[in-house]
């Protein structure tokens, strides 16, 4: 659907001063199934709660099974990002069986889990945010709609997105082949797996990969970015919508050497204007407000423990609330680039910006997300180019390995949508805990026990509201962080 469904009081509108309740149920497209309510005061929000509804519990589906399976059950987490779970999973077993895996093993891992951000980045901005900036013909998927949807592009650039909304479809099934050709098929890869990957390249496989990438590689540069950076010359006031808390944290992704020490993605934490060095041991999990046991609150996850607990009072979802050293921290492109700051597009420094934190304030933004997001895309192209340089055809990428009778490890890793971490503990050659902190978490998650609001729910926060009844950029927040 192209709008959010908003439900409130119809006769609280008129009344200037008073407090406003929005509730945004379901928050539609997006990946998964999400609530947002707000209150709006005078045309803005002044408070925020996301709640997620659905108790998944793949922690618990885990207990008891073969360490080897749980690459391939975590995937069902996410029909987007599928291949992030697999690699979080993989990278917490490769340290549990004790692994290390070959160099044509990590690049080819990179061209798997690459392709599927290349998809997931298109996916997301032109068949799921797209429609909160281009008006479709009147005809399913581009309606229904907000009546009043403050769509500002005129007729030509209009055409210029929705032509690229139906393109975009075409080259995101290229993404998905890509992604099959070494992982066996999508969107459930089967071929990344402790030790490595099943397939070993042939310099045909690569040839062909290659081709396809080219298609990808021409639609980001030429399609994607333009069309990115016309919204920002349309919609200027979206670049200071949105702020939240400005802290962002990132774990790493596309390790570049066999160490996996450096990282195309860096990893880091960027707290109250500060930059720092990643320390996982700072990570906890609070559940005072989330539908979860009190007995596992404030829990680091290797002690971490899923408990639910549906009929607790103070709770309003069935999602945790990760911390940082006890402070909310924002995941996603937006963090990646931030804590990166590599060098950005030509497009983008047509635009005079040069590295991500040229946009300043500016870039923790409704549009600032979305621009992230573009420029990573075409970050992550140019790597994939770089890696098909380095594969070797023939060479090996499976590192044979046994079931441990015991041992632990973590995984670490930056799913398109953000930070994502995987824990897993083996004993008896069987899972006896594991425990999944994913990207929706960091920014979706309901209050903590400091009472401090998740991301999303402190960027809500100011964000105008002129139309109670058509809440358009509560959406457009929303679905800037893909959540």
């Amino acid at each position: 659907m192209s709008g959010c469904r908003a439900k409130q009081a119809p006769a609280a509108a008129a009344a200037p001063g008073k407090k406003i309740k929005i509730a945004v149920d379901p928050v539609t497209r997006i990946e998964g199934h999400l609530k947002v309510e707000v209150e709006v005061k005078n045309g803005k929000v002044v408070d925020a709660h996301c709640v997620g509804g659905m108790f998944r519990g793949f922690e618990n589906i885990l207990i008891g099974r073969d360490p080897r399976d749980s690459s391939q059950i975590v995937q069902r987490i996410c029909g987007v990002c599928p291949t992030a779970h697999a690699t979080a999973s993989v990278l917490a077993q490769d340290k549990a069986f004790g692994v290390k895996i070959t160099t044509n093993g990590r690049i080819v891992r990179n061209l798997i889990l690459g392709a599927n951000y290349l998809q997931s980045h298109i996916l997301h901005f032109y068949h799921l945010a797209a429609l909160d900036y281009v008006n479709g013909p009147d005809v399913a998927p581009f309606v229904p709609r907000y009546k009043r949807n403050d769509i500002r592009l005129n007729k030509e650039k209009n055409a210029i997105g929705v032509n690229q909304y139906l393109k975009a479809l075409e080259i995101r099934r290229v993404c998905h082949e890509m992604v099959a050709m070494f992982g066996g098929k999508m969107p459930h890869v089967q071929g990344m797996v402790v030790g490595g990957t099943t397939e070993i390249p042939t310099a045909a496989k690569i040839k062909q990969y290659a081709e396809r990438f080219k298609q990808v590689k021409e639609f980001i540069e030429n399609e994607y970015l333009p069309l990115i950076y016309i919204l920002g010359s349309e919609y200027g006031d979206l670049l200071e919508t949105g702020t939240g808390w400005k802290n962002v944290i990132s774990f790493g992704v596309f390790p570049l050497n066999d160490e996996e020490t450096d990282f195309l993605l860096k990893p880091g934490v960027y707290t109250n204007g500060k930059d720092s060095a990643l320390d996982t041991a700072k990570i906890k999990e609070y559940v005072k407000y989330s539908w979860f046991d009190d007995s596992t609150t404030g829990l680091h996850p290797s002690q971490g423990k899923t408990v639910p607990a549906p009929e607790k009072a103070t709770g309003y979802s069935f999602i945790k609330a990760p911390r940082y050293n006890d402070t909310p921290h924002e995941v996603g492109p937006l963090a990646r680039m931030w804590v990166t700051n590599p060098e950005l597009s030509p497009e983008a420094q047509k635009a005079g910006f040069k590295r991500m934190r040229d946009f300043g304030e500016k870039a923790f933004s409704i549009l600032g997300r979305h621009i992230a997001r573009a420029e990573e895309a075409w970050l992550v192209a140019k790597a994939i180019e770089q890696w098909l340089s380095e594969v070797k055809p023939g060479a090996e990428t499976y590192t044979p390995t046994e079931v441990p009778e015991t041992g632990e490890g973590m995984g670490l890793t930056e799913a398109p949508r953000g930070s994502l971490l995987h824990y897993i503990n083996v004993k008896d050659s069987v899972i006896a805990n594991y425990q999944i902190v994913s990207a929706t978490l960091w920014n979706a998650c309901p209050r903590d026990d400091m009472n401090q609001r998740g991301p999303i729910e402190q960027a809500l926060i100011g964000v105008p509201v002129p139309d109670p009844k058509n809440p358009v950029n509560v959406g457009r927040l929303i679905r800037s962080f893909d959540p």
